[in-house]
Parts: structure tokens; sequence; C-alpha cells
């Protein structure tokens, strides 16, 4: 890293994308990521047993918040009116994650998860929250979605793509988040995605226990997001103070029920 993104003054990052309930000690992954100058999670929901339990966590550990949703990858179809319900807690600041998954049609068949993306995006906008969008081998049907709900705004979560593509989701209103992947030599193509979106659509996230970045090992931690933001500071050129001064402001942007220090 160079001496310009390794500097040593408070970061105050938000994680936006977590699955606290699939760690191991999450209080104690929760209290580390703070020490480390992770402010604020925000844990996801992937179905109604996970988004109940997104809320608790959201109510009992501190700087935490919470995401309900219902995973492409699931079987059978979201009980909307349950999310909904939990959509009106104080603490819920996204529906997600939702999304499209076509990498194996025996878990989730195509035209079922666009029903279940449809009407998750219409209970975004009767809440009026975002949405924080899984995309994976369903790129253009995603698009597509999100196209014909022009009200709605978001995140594409876990940036795997190449600009073309992150500019046409810009259009359309979406925010751009990274994860750890992007510390990885072998992916300097999404080095300059993270070089190139605008600076007020760009998020940080650990996706964890995904996503462990370069020169670590085992299940992601939330307190090494530190090295994705200094990777994207690098490659932007700015402290990485900035860096996540700036990320803070567009987390509060987009979820506006986020309530930051």
């Amino acid at each position: 890293m160079s001496a310009l993104s390794r500097s040593t003054g408070p970061r105050r990052l938000v994680d936006t994308h977590i699955h606290l309930d699939d760690l191991e000690e999450p209080d104690a992954r929760v209290a580390e990521a703070r020490e480390s100058g992770i402010t604020d999670l925000i844990t996801m929901g992937v179905d109604g047993t996970s988004s109940r339990l997104a809320v608790t966590m959201a109510e009992s550990l501190s700087g935490v918040w919470a995401a309900v949703g219902h995973h492409p990858l699931n079987q059978g179809a979201p009980d909307l009116a349950a999310l909904a319900e939990l959509a009106n807690h104080p603490r819920v600041v996204a529906i997600g994650e939702v999304g499209l998954d076509h990498a194996d049609e025996h878990r989730g068949p195509h035209d079922a998860q666009e029903q279940w993306l449809h009407g998750c995006c219409r209970l975004a906008e009767r809440v009026g929250l975002p949405v924080c969008v899984h995309t994976r081998d369903s790129t253009e049907a995603v698009y597509e979605v999100l196209r014909s709900h022009p009200g709605l705004r978001g995140v594409m979560h876990y940036w795997m793509l190449d600009w073309e593509w992150a500019r046409r989701f810009l259009d359309l209103g979406f925010f751009i988040s990274f994860s750890g992947v992007v510390t990885r030599a072998s992916r300097q193509d999404l080095r300059e995605v993270a070089r190139a979106v605008p600076g007020d659509r760009l998020l940080l996230e650990t996706d964890a226990p995904w996503g462990t970045p370069k020169g670590r090992s085992g299940p992601m931690r939330p307190a090494w997001m530190v090295d994705t933001a200094e990777v994207v500071a690098e490659v932007r050129g700015i402290p990485v103070e900035e860096l996540a001064d700036l990320e803070r402001t567009n987390a509060a942007t987009l979820f506006p029920r986020l309530r930051l220090d």
C-alpha cells in the first residue's frame, strides 16, 4: 500500500453487507470490527428466519442494523407479508438480500426467481426502503427487473462485473459496493471499476463470512474491511480517511434510517 492510503488517522467505515448469523461468535466479531473503525454494519436476511434474526441482532448489538429479504436460491416463495411487518422495525434499513442467481437452475427456477424479485421490489417501494441486490449469471435479467421499477433505489452488492455494466446500473440510480475481492492482484478489472465509480455512489462491504481479502485466511471477518478500504483508497488516489468519510456519507444517503454518529 502507498503511504497515502495507509494513513493512521481514525476510520469510520460502514460495512453495508454482512451475514452475522453465519459467523461464529458474532458479538465478538462486531466488537473487533468496531475497534478497527467499522462503526456500523448492516446484516442481511436471506429468508424469514434469518430476517427475524437480523432484527434481533440489530436490537441487541451496538452499531448493527438489519436488512430483511429473500435470497433467490431459497426453495419457495417469500412471505412478503411477514417481511413487510419486519420492515417496519426502526432498525431495518433495507430489503435484502434479494436478486437473481442463474448459476443453478435446480436451486430456484429462473421464472420463479424473477417473480420473487419483483415482489421484493414492490415491497421496497411500498415501505420506502432501498434494496440490496445479488446477481450471478443473471445480470441482464436483474437489470431488466430493476429498470421496470423506476422509483426504486438500492445497491449492487459484491460487485464482480465490468465498467459497462456498472455504468448501466449507475444510470438506474443504484450504488456499487466493493468487497474484499478487489484486494486480489488478479482482479485489476475490479480496481478499474472502483476507480471509475462516481464518489457519491461507492460503498464497501465484507459479505462475511465470504470474500476474504488478499493476505488473510479463514472466513471473512468484518474488521478486515479496512484492507478493502485501503486498496480502494489507493486506486482512487485519496487517503483512506477521505474514502471512509465518502463511504459513510453514501451509506447515510442510500439508507436513510441509518443513524450514524
